[in-house]
């Protein structure tokens, strides 16, 4: 079942994608990043075995996040996809400080949820500021990489994939170091860099063609309002 969510999940994250570029535009798509940041720093606490391999959930929604500022790359620029990372970077800040008000609260008699949410939450500060920095970091870095790489060719498949696999790898070391590092045996951090960058790797692929989809959508909506 894994194997199969796995995939289900990559389907329905890069359709939503879409699905926000063709109702908002640009807007749509630096809103789906800040949320992306969130929910994928919620579902990285989960271990899970994929494929036989250990890694943390969120791999997926997280790498949506790249589908969406290659598209902004591509159709409009280096400078307006730095903007939606740092859009993502301000709402995972937001939900951080939020996030720990909210464990202060003292629960009423009537509360079912309150033990919960400490658990999901209390590791949420050390995640997200590993998360911030490989974020940051890693999506700055595949937004200039695109930009450089789109100097030397026009082929979309080889701007997506080059700059997506490099940030991606730094990503994955970078969070994974901080995240887990002390946590988790080093051999188990290893595992899950290497599994983290492969989840990864499939996502990038995978991410190809909707890159060139919401290039005909937008030369569609350029060519119907000229």
């Amino acid at each position: 079942m894994n194997e199969f969510l796995f995939f289900i999940t990559i389907i329905v994250s890069f359709f939503g994608v879409i699905l926000a570029f063709r109702l908002w535009d640009r807007r749509g798509l630096f809103v789906w990043v800040g949320f992306a940041t969130i929910i994928a720093n919620i579902e990285v606490s989960k271990c899970v075995d994929i494929f036989g391999m250990s890694m943390t959930l969120g791999n997926v929604v997280y790498g949506s996040t790249f589908l969406c500022t290659d598209i902004i790359s591509e159709l409009y620029g280096g400078k307006e996809s730095r903007k939606a990372v740092k859009m993502g970077f301000f709402a995972l800040v937001t939900f951080v400080v939020l996030s720990q008000f909210s464990l202060l609260f003292r629960p009423n008699e009537y509360d079912q949820v309150s033990g919960a949410m400490h658990t999901l939450l209390s590791s949420t500060p050390r995640i997200c500021l590993a998360s911030l920095t490989a974020y940051f970091i890693s999506n700055t870095m595949d937004t200039y990489l695109y930009d450089w790489i789109g100097k030397h060719t026009r082929r979309i498949w080889i701007k997506n994939n080059a700059s997506t696999f490099t940030s991606q790898l730094v990503d994955s070391i970078l969070f994974t170091e901080l995240a887990f590092a002390g946590t988790f045996p080093q051999n188990v951090v290893l595992e899950l860099i290497v599994t983290t960058y492969a989840a990864k790797g499939i996502v990038a692929i995978c991410d190809t063609p909707f890159v060139y989809w919401a290039t005909s959508i937008h030369s569609k909506s350029s060519t119907n309002q000229s």
